[in-house]
């Protein structure tokens, strides 16, 4: 990965733990039904860190690396959608 190269290190430990965190937020409230609205909220965290990161390879020259950051960024909008209005995630209780 290229990138890593061009920032910081702390910004890589940065986006790879928002990343993770992302990621979570978005099972853990669906799984367990605790604070479901967190689902969406982290689905939409997501999808602006994968459009940051479209437009960071863009502005570098690297278009040819924004296959996988555009897959991610969709499904995470997908989920996002989802979650926000066709199927929100019923609380427990």
């Amino acid at each position: 990965m290229a990138w890593v190269a061009a920032v910081p290190p702390g910004m890589v430990r940065f986006i790879g733990v928002s990343e993770f965190l992302g990621a979570i937020g978005i099972l853990l409230p669906a799984l367990t039904r605790i604070k479901p609205s967190l689902a969406p909220v982290a689905g939409a965290g997501l999808t602006l860190i994968m459009a940051m990161a479209i437009v960071f390879h863009l502005t570098h020259g690297e278009a040819n690396m924004i296959g996988i950051p555009l897959t991610l960024g969709l499904l995470a909008a997908f989920v996002t959608w989802g979650r926000f209005s066709k199927e929100p995630i019923v609380p427990r209780g």
